[in-house]
């Protein structure tokens, strides 16, 4: 109103002039009344403008308030069987971390894509997860098929991968943290198992036609070439292959004493079940496999597996308080019915061991977490023992285990190393390796 004071009568103006006063007083009220109108709140509306705050605030929240991760599985296809279990224990890791704050005091806000059992569509996805969605990390991939299509999509565009899955060996990269086993880890120690302990001195290898049961069986020949053991045969099917009479037929023909088995997804069910129709037993020629876990013996039926044996790194009874608790939150989470098994264990653990190497680090930053794994002694406490992250070759150091399947489904350890052993994926330590990677890249 301090504007108007010029405008306003005295008393000694008072008489003719009032009423022009007046009017003029009047029009210029109206003017500044319609000048400001706009810039009030509509009266009308004051539904849609709650209904409308909670957007407003989320464009005023600073940017970067959560970070996101990306899970690449396969929910479909032969692989789904192993796959969608791994995806439900990194969603757990994420679940526990966002509870107990977060990383820095940030959210993780996972985004979930499906490699549909389809190594073109896990390059794909991958791309997708980080131009398109800006992920900080990617937690997935099951075969070293799926690894394989990801590793330069990864490469090329500075992604971080943490792989789950115990795999052939014979690789690094610095855009990839392997948290599953390498051969030294599992598939040498199943083969001793299987010398040393069952005495075994014929062994037959049946696997997946794909990279990791073809690079396994090359490690595995030249380590029984080694040892002295005959080679009974060497055979593969399609991934996702079903029909295994004429193999069946082979091992009769080829009467090995063991069987060491890299068939992955559905194959196993198949397998299993017509190998036992066929009259064997773990008693009279027994398999050990080391893409069988708890998760996948659901699938076959414990009453066509039970008595044969398996090589990991974790089992669900696995006697550590922390596999306790984590048993005890996966069922809670998921159904009583649900088992945990090694590549779920190794999915959940990852999450954690890229926290611990962000923290370290101070960032998201590839390079940074990357740095952080080669210049700090990164430890968890995993559900099946302590971990530690190798920075050389951004492997882990895990336990071995080998367990023998029983009638409930579960697996029973029989033997185990006497402590974490040290990554060595290009089997530098072993003189009878010897130019199997150069062989293993041919």
């Amino acid at each position: 109103m301090s504007s108007l004071r010029q405008f306003l009568p005295t008393s000694a103006t008072r008489g003719k002039q009032r009423q022009p006063v007046l009017l003029l007083c009047l029009l210029v009220l109206a003017l500044l009344v319609n000048a400001c109108a706009p810039a009030a709140a509509p009266a009308a509306e004051p539904a849609a403008a709650e209904a409308t705050a909670p957007a407003a605030e989320e464009a005023a929240a600073p940017a970067g308030d959560t970070i996101k991760v990306g899970i690449l599985h396969s929910l479909s296809g032969t692989m789904s069987i192993s796959e969608v279990s791994v995806k439900d224990a990194t969603l757990l890791a994420i679940e526990e971390i966002n509870a107990a704050g977060g990383i820095m005091g940030k959210m993780i806000e996972p985004i979930i894509e499906d490699g549909a059992s389809d190594w073109p569509t896990f390059a794909e996805k991958a791309r997708k997860l980080i131009q398109q969605d800006q992920v900080a990390v990617v937690f997935g991939c099951w075969t070293s098929a799926s690894r394989k299509a990801v590793l330069p999509v990864f490469e090329e565009l500075n992604g971080l991968l943490f792989y789950p899955v115990q795999y052939e060996g014979l690789e690094s990269s610095p855009n990839i943290f392997y948290t599953g086993a390498e051969p030294t880890q599992q598939i040498i120690p199943g083969i001793e198992f299987l010398i040393n302990e069952l005495g075994s001195k014929k062994i037959y290898l049946l696997g997946s036609d794909y990279v990791f049961p073809r690079t396994a069986n090359l490690i595995i020949k030249a380590q029984l070439e080694a040892a002295g053991v005959e080679l009974a045969g060497e055979e593969y099917v399609p991934l996702g292959g079903t029909e295994f009479s004429t193999i069946i037929s082979k091992i009769q023909e080829a009467a090995p004493d063991a069987i060491f088995n890299t068939l992955n997804g559905d194959s196993n069910v198949a397998f299993f079940k017509q190998f036992k129709d066929a009259g064997y037993t773990p008693e009279t020629l027994p398999v050990i496999s080391v893409s069988v876990a708890e998760e996948e013996v659901r699938g076959i039926g414990a009453e066509n597996i039970a008595g044969h044996y398996t090589a990991w790194n974790y089992y669900q009874t696995t006697a550590t308080p922390e596999n306790e608790k984590f048993v005890a939150a996966y069922k809670a989470a998921y159904g009583d019915d649900r088992v945990t098994a090694d590549p779920i264990e190794a999915g959940y653990f990852g999450v954690y061991a890229w926290k611990a190497l962000v923290e370290a680090a101070g960032s998201t930053d590839v390079a940074a977490v990357t740095a952080a794994a080669d210049a700090s002694e990164i430890e968890i406490a995993a559900p099946g023992g302590p971990i530690k992250v190798d920075g050389e070759t951004q492997h882990m150091y895990k336990t071995v285990r080998i367990g023998q399947i029983g009638a409930d489904g579960l697996i029973t350890e029989v033997w185990a190393s006497e402590g974490p052993v040290k990554p060595d994926p290009f089997l530098k330590a072993i003189p009878w390796a010897a130019g199997l990677a150069e062989k293993a890249s041919q």
